[in-house]
């Protein structure tokens, strides 16, 4: 019997000509194997059976021009499967007008914006993002943003505690405990601000042991983390089995699978 309400607060999805070569895009990034192709039909097929009952879809502008039709993209497949699909919005820093995209993604009904400073290739805490943040912050529009890589320093800890610093408005949920591969560094920097919240993807299968999870969650608390998959990288049932086996309270997991979700971007 399902025992949890679930949202999974951190899906890739592309159009479905382009969706197996944007994932295997991505795959050479990372040098890993995604479990799907990056369609929204794979995503629904998945998730219904592991038990997820809606899902907050996003892609990544790697040029300024992608910006207008992504943002379409993620608002047409959200009117047309609203039941279950909630929509962020893209960036981009090389944006002629950035504050515009971000008044758009508001007009298309879009819950908040997605970064990925690692595969956009600029620091997060750039100047040209300033305007941007300003921007999502009057509008409380919130930031996911991908964070941490220990092969880059775009979105390490130090980049995003100038952001926190500068803008106490903006709500911010930085993927992968805030700081993927340097998890420790990212929770002695970072947990102290009360308008950053994490999601837990790529991370549980990652960390290892079942300890290091346990310390990074009671180290963010259970009122600051989002339960997310970061489909299509990994299967939405095995990151739930993973989190099931940490033995957490009904009210965490409540918390963690969907009443955080709602709080961030006011569902």
């Amino acid at each position: 019997m399902k025992k949890h309400y679930i949202i999974d607060a951190h899906c890739h999805i592309y159009p479905e000509k382009i969706a197996a070569k944007a994932t295997e895009s991505t795959d050479r990034f990372y040098d890993v194997h995604s479990a799907f192709d990056g369609s929204l039909k794979q995503l629904l097929d998945a998730g219904k059976s592991a038990g997820v009952d809606k899902f907050l879809v996003q892609s990544v502008a790697t040029t300024p021009h992608q910006v207008e039709s992504i943002n379409s993209f993620i608002a047409r497949e959200v009117e047309a499967h609203s039941d279950v699909l909630v929509g962020l919005g893209t960036m981009h820093p090389d944006s002629e007008d950035i504050c515009a995209d971000v008044d758009r993604v508001k007009e298309l009904g879009l819950h908040g914006i997605k970064m990925h400073p690692d595969i956009q290739a600029f620091p997060l805490d750039d100047e040209r993002c300033m305007p941007f943040y300003e921007r999502c912050a009057k509008l409380g529009l919130p930031v996911l943003m991908h964070t941490g890589d220990y092969r880059y320093d775009y979105s390490n800890p130090d980049r995003l505690l100038n952001v926190l610093k500068t803008f106490p408005k903006l709500t911010v949920v930085g993927a992968h405990f805030a700081g993927w591969s340097v998890w420790d560094e990212a929770l002695e920097k970072l947990a102290s601000f009360e308008n950053l919240y994490v999601d837990s993807s790529s991370t549980l299968g990652f960390a290892k042991d079942e300890a290091k999870v346990k310390m990074l969650i009671e180290g963010w608390g259970e009122d600051k983390i989002l339960f997310a998959s970061d489909y299509p990288m990994w299967k939405s049932a095995d990151e739930i089995k993973m989190l099931e086996k940490l033995k957490l309270s009904d009210s965490a997991y409540e918390k963690i699978y969907h009443l955080n979700a709602e709080k961030v971007y006011k569902l």
